[in-house]
């Protein structure tokens, strides 16, 4: 049962700070790679509630938590113990890492971001919390060097090798507009989906995490890729004969984000060309290969697909996030997103639409 802040701590906040999910319209793997992905804000939210305590004690509550939901420990003491306050204990890491500093503080979390569905809860969470103490403490961050913190705090203290596209979408973009991200440079472009258009967000019923598993694979072959190529990262790989030339599966793991990288390029030109039939085909494109290539879709999921590019209201629709479960993002006929949704969602059994 949830409680108010003040049943929690005897005290009322002194901040209340929020930050969104967000789903990734295009660009799948590609963050880690130095490449180009094409994220928006959702309006589901992390809300974090913050008192300054006058001690180095951290006391937390969090909404989300089938169990009590207190937890607590020292600054300076942080580490790994694999339960949700990491995420927290992750974040007081690196802003001490960085020179930032704080006290301990009292904080309430209320996250209405679907957890290990592919739209990136824990990145809400960290942003949401960074906000707060920046506001708290006068903490002297911009947006996207609190992403950056966001990052380090789940890559280090964690154990979640996550690529810097979750954070900055969920400390700088919006849901109204997608915003294209360039990865190695952190340039950023605001850019807004075709009219006659929406997007819908089916979450498969299928869980998925970033700390485990699959997405550490992948990046791993990634990297072993990049070396056979002789470049730093992936984005640098220019020729496709070459990677052609890759023993598998690298062939297939590079070739997904070298055709990935060029798909974000080409959805972009759609978007600024209000063209959302061609934008449609790119999501669908984009799906076959992650599931052929890339390997990161699960039947679930391309039994949606499938359906979806059935239906005569959808442009095209595709796996989004890091995969092995997770979401799918239908881009639909403007004011038929719902439905065509529900019609698709009703192919497999713990389907349900997260939005709109």
């Amino acid at each position: 049962m949830t409680q108010p802040f003040r049943e929690v701590f005897s005290r009322v906040p002194h901040v209340v700070a929020s930050a969104p999910g967000r789903v990734n319209l295009i660009g799948e793997h590609t963050d880690y790679n130095g490449g180009y992905v094409l994220p928006m804000a959702i309006p589901q939210r992390a809300v974090v509630e913050l008192a300054v305590r006058g001690d180095d004690l951290v006391r937390l509550w969090s909404a989300n938590v089938d169990h009590d939901g207190r937890a607590s420990y020292r600054l300076s003491t942080e580490r790994r113990t694999r339960e949700w306050y990491d995420y927290v204990q992750g974040v007081t890491h690196a802003l001490r890492e960085a020179g930032h500093r704080v006290s301990g503080f009292d904080a309430r979390i209320d996250s209405r971001v679907p957890i290990g569905r592919g739209l990136s809860s824990s990145a809400a969470l960290s942003v949401a919390l960074l906000r707060a103490l920046r506001e708290a403490f006068d903490l002297t961050l911009d947006d996207v060097s609190l992403a950056l913190l966001a990052q380090k705090a789940e890559n280090e203290l964690v154990g979640a090798p996550v690529g810097v596209m979750d954070p900055l979408a969920s400390s700088l973009a919006d849901d109204h507009t997608a915003v294209f991200v360039d990865t190695r440079s952190l340039k950023i472009e605001r850019v807004p989906l075709p009219a006659n258009s929406e997007i819908a967000i089916i979450d498969s019923g299928i869980a998925h995490s970033n700390a485990t598993g699959g997405y550490n694979l992948r990046r791993e072959e990634c990297a072993a890729a990049a070396r056979m190529l002789g470049v730093e990262q992936l984005r640098d790989a220019y020729r496709l004969d070459k990677i052609e030339a890759l023993p598998e599966p690298l062939r297939r793991r590079a070739r997904h984000v070298f055709t990935e990288n060029a798909r974000v390029l080409a959805a972009v030109a759609a978007m600024r060309a209000n063209d959302p039939v061609a934008l449609g085909g790119l999501f669908l494109e984009s799906h076959v290969s992650m599931r052929d290539d890339f390997e990161i879709s699960v039947p679930e999921i391309d039994a949606l697909v499938v359906r979806a590019a059935s239906d005569p209201m959808v442009y095209g629709a595709r796996l989004t996030g890091g995969g092995f479960g997770g979401s799918l993002v239908v881009l639909a006929h403007q004011g038929q997103a719902r439905g065509a949704a529900e019609r698709i969602a009703r192919e497999v059994p713990g389907a349900r639409v997260v939005l709109p």
